[in-house]
């Protein structure tokens, strides 16, 4: 997959958050891509306005892109648009002021595990027009000024190397010694390499500033930042010796300590604190690691590296274009902030909660926005440019992640060292978080995921004139239980995959006194994740050692960095799905759907199935063609599922592309419940009662809410579910 980093969408934006409460506001950041690029400078006229989604799937086979003005609750404007860019790369930077006048001797120094060579300069550390780096092709260099002083060696990838550059005045010139050395544990000091450079003392004006910044991992030049780093770095150092005392200056970081935070303290005083651009990834394992230990709270030494990249990219940092505080009256759902410059057009979506302790309906929806986030920007392996015709055919979003990757990508992606990328956010634009947007372009179905494939259950809940409330995982990880226990009944969508322990902790709590909860999707309540202390908008997740992942995280690195737990599946962690919903991820094929065969049932629970002739459900849909697809879960009592769950209904006839999840696989011919694989290819829908009151009703695949709107909303499916609520709103 090529893409272009460095190309820009004409007009796009994304908001300061995604849910808000009546009374709170959201902040909006745009950019207007001027059609002169001669003009960039100038901004444009951009009209908003807000619309009621109900839904968002462009697929004209169903009900297509349904929306209802709400100029009730914001009076369209015209607001001014200008350029707004970022820069991607993360580094960190010590804003102390450095003088160089009057020094002798310069050294700086770091521990080196590059991944990338790049065919560029990439800077370890520099500190104003001096810095230490590798060359493009991976020699250790000096760039002093303009002139670059390189090594007879090449420093190896994925490799820990010992850097060193001493620069040495004379009365009449400059010795500048590059150094290095591996950092294996067998290495000795006979392995050390040096190489001298003769200088003129002249060469010493070119980097005689004053009140210069360290960098580490990347260097400024005319003001912005460049030559990033790729790889890890563990304890730069920097000490300039001077004609006096005073003259003298030390900087040195140990990057295991303040683990969690955007700040490392530096060793000698307070006022060199190292800030961190861009969330490089911590708890990296160092020089020293060797599988001592797994946890870096346990050992933090072993794992005093940071992995930087030069496509870092979580926060675009954009300017506020305009402002809009959610009014006090305004009731909850799912809205889209529209804006357009007459020529291109774009959404963003909002999702408006009702009033703290005070719901309008019994009824409400868990959107997954953590998960929208952890998949934000998903530029697809398999895209093609010629999905755009069949994008276009149904005027469906234009704008994909795989042609405009210097967005940022998704945590499904890799960044350009191979490395997976771990952090998230939504504080950039999304392109896949937009009404109309088609994930498999080429589908014979609708081809949607996350949240246009949700808005299939808002555009159901519609039809049956079911007035609903929204809340978002963010408002449940801030808030816990006390946001969804006035509910009688909470509906997760199809794809609830990412959560914290606040939020799985609130469900069960919500589900053991009294709730009901319906898992209306597949491969629920999956990996762990965790917000950043100090940028709770920034996600993390560390792809540990099992399960489908689009990643695998280095050995030793399963331990997230932002608070200190053990990452990867919730299953590993001791919470696995089948515990809190009844089902748990068993097996994933493509995009495709089969259906469900009905179970016998005691006459306790035959109303479940009222109005449901056939034996069969869902044999049909806009999500793959069937209501059992894609990803599917099932029942298992050995990891949780509760003994009175009562299994009302199981696919069949998958595909020979679905395969069982790596977790359920212990060698190539057996399982690790014990039947065959082919036994366990299937989703499961169950129903069971909870002590205390509450319920669960779960469908075990992502593709049943593509059902839903078939035949106008008459169908089966259809039929089940609102039998579910039925019998839930009405006892």
């Amino acid at each position: 997959m090529k893409t272009d980093s460095n190309k820009r969408a004409p007009l796009t934006g994304y908001s300061q958050r995604l849910s808000a409460r009546p009374g709170q506001t959201f902040d909006f950041k745009l950019s207007a891509t001027h059609p002169d690029r001669d003009k960039q400078e100038q901004s444009l006229p951009v009209k908003t306005w807000l619309t009621h989604c109900v839904c968002a799937d462009p697929n004209p086979a169903g009900p297509g892109i349904v929306e209802n003005p709400a100029d009730e609750w914001y009076t369209p404007q015209s607001v001014s648009v200008g350029h707004q860019d970022f820069q991607a790369g993360s580094y960190g930077i010590c804003q102390q002021p450095i003088t160089i006048r009057h020094v002798n001797s310069i050294e700086l120094s770091a521990t080196v595990w590059p991944t990338r060579q790049t065919g560029s300069l990439q800077c370890i550390a520099s500190m104003g027009a001096l810095s230490l780096g590798i060359d493009a092709d991976m020699k250790l260099c000096c760039l002093l000024g303009q002139t670059l002083l390189t090594s007879r060696s090449a420093l190896e990838i994925r490799h820990w190397t010992q850097v060193q550059l001493r620069l040495h005045q004379h009365s009449d010139s400059l010795t500048l010694t590059l150094s290095w050395q591996s950092a294996s544990q067998s290495a000795t000091t006979a392995d050390r390499q040096s190489q001298e450079f003769q200088l003129p003392i002249h060469a010493l004006e070119e980097i005689q500033v004053s009140d210069g910044a360290i960098l580490i991992a990347a260097q400024m030049v005319d003001a912005r930042v460049t030559h990033h780093f790729n790889g890890k770095i563990e304890a730069p150092a920097l000490s300039l010796t001077g004609q006096s005392p005073a003259q003298c200056q030390s900087f040195g970081w140990n990057f295991s300590e303040n683990m969690s935070s955007c700040t490392v303290p530096g060793l000698h005083k307070d006022t060199d604190t190292l800030e961190l651009v861009n969330f490089p990834a911590r708890a990296m394992t160092g020089s020293r690691w060797q599988g001592q230990e797994m946890s870096w709270r346990h050992a933090p030494a072993l794992y005093g590296a940071i992995h930087f990249h030069e496509d870092d990219l979580v926060n675009a940092n954009w300017d506020t274009t305009f402002s809009w505080q959610v009014p006090d009256d305004m009731p909850s759902g799912v809205y889209l902030m529209h804006i357009s410059d007459g020529t291109h057009e774009d959404a963003l979506p909002l999702f408006i909660c009702a009033p703290r302790n005070k719901p309008a309906h019994r009824l409400c929806v868990l959107i997954p926005t953590f998960t929208y986030a952890i998949y934000g920007n998903h530029a697809r392996p398999d895209w093609d440019p010629s999905w755009q015709d069949s994008i276009a055919e149904i005027n469906a979003y234009p704008y994909n992640p795989a042609e405009y990757s210097g967005y940022g990508l998704s945590t499904y992606n890799y960044h350009s060292d191979g490395s997976g990328i771990c952090h998230a956010s939504h504080l950039r634009p999304l392109f896949n978080l937009r009404p109309g947007y088609v994930t498999f372009a080429k589908s014979t179905c609708s081809g949607l995921r996350h949240f246009q494939a949700d808005s299939h259950l808002f555009a159901w809940l519609n039809a049956m004139q079911r007035g609903f409330d929204v809340i978002t995982d963010r408002e449940l990880h801030d808030d816990g239980v006390a946001c969804i226990n006035q509910y009688d009944l909470l509906m997760t969508t199809s794809h609830p995959e990412y959560h914290t322990s606040e939020t799985l902790d609130a469900l069960t709590h919500y589900r053991n006194n009294g709730g009901h909860l319906s898992y209306l999707g597949g491969n629920g309540f999956y990996w762990r994740i965790a917000l950043h202390p100090e940028h709770p908008d920034t996600l993390e997740i560390r792809r540990a050692e099992d399960g489908i992942r689009a990643w695998a995280a280095e050995p030793g690195e399963y331990y997230q960095a932002f608070d200190g737990q053990y990452g990867g599946l919730w299953r590993r962690n001791g919470r696995p799905p089948q515990a809190l919903c009844g089902l748990g991820f068993s097996a994933q094929g493509q995009f495709n759907g089969s259906y469900y065969r009905k179970r016998a049932v005691d006459d306790a629970m035959a109303w479940i199935f009222e109005g449901i002739e056939d034996d069969i459900i869902g044999d049909f849909g806009l999500s793959g063609g069937g209501a059992a697809g894609f990803e599917l879960d099932r029942a298992d009592a050995r990891l949780g599922t509760p003994a009175n769950a009562v299994v009302i209904a199981s696919s069949e006839k998958h595909g020979d592309d679905f395969i069982l999840v790596p977790e359920e696989m212990l060698t190539h011919i057996t399982t690790l419940p014990g039947p065959e694989a082919s036994e366990l290819l299937r989703a499961d829908i169950v129903w069971f009662d909870v002590p205390g009151g509450g319920s669960v009703f779960s469908v075990g695949s992502i593709t049943f809410c593509g059902s839903l709107p078939h035949n106008h909303f008459d169908n089966s499916v259809s039929t089940l579910l609102r039998n579910v609520v039925d019998h839930v709103l009405t006892t």
